[in-house]
């Protein structure tokens, strides 16, 4: 069964930068044709696709959180991490990773971890 699981800090001051993991058990982060993907959801509004690491270390990131973000991936712990920039109150969210046997099409999501942004 595969899993997926988000881990990293509940709060977050602006400007600081945010890292968070998502954690795969029961599939390879390398294994074809699949992408590993951050979504978020700020309060109120619909889900964001932020970015993707893709089997073969490729990366794919929103043209509107190029500047500030970055995907990446430890393929010996097998798990990929979003560290995002200059953080501000609206990067408030609820936080998803997710996998897609497709681009764009997801099949296992993560819990979900809220994240503050907030002095």
């Amino acid at each position: 069964q595969v899993q997926v699981e988000e881990s990293g800090p509940a709060l977050v001051k602006p400007s600081q930068t945010l890292s968070l993991d998502c954690i795969i058990t029961g599939d390879s982060i390398r294994r074809s044709f699949y992408y590993w993907n951050w979504i978020r959801q700020p309060p109120g509004k619909g889900l964001e696709w932020m970015g993707a690491i893709a089997y073969s270390g490729n990366t794919y990131v929103s043209p509107s959180l190029k500047s500030r973000t970055s995907i990446s991936r430890d393929t010996s712990k097998n798990h990929f991490t979003l560290e995002l920039g200059s953080v501000t109150p609206e990067d408030t969210a609820v936080y998803y990773c997710a996998r897609a046997p497709q681009f764009g099409i997801y099949d296992y999501w993560g819990q979900g971890t809220q994240v503050t942004v907030s002095a």
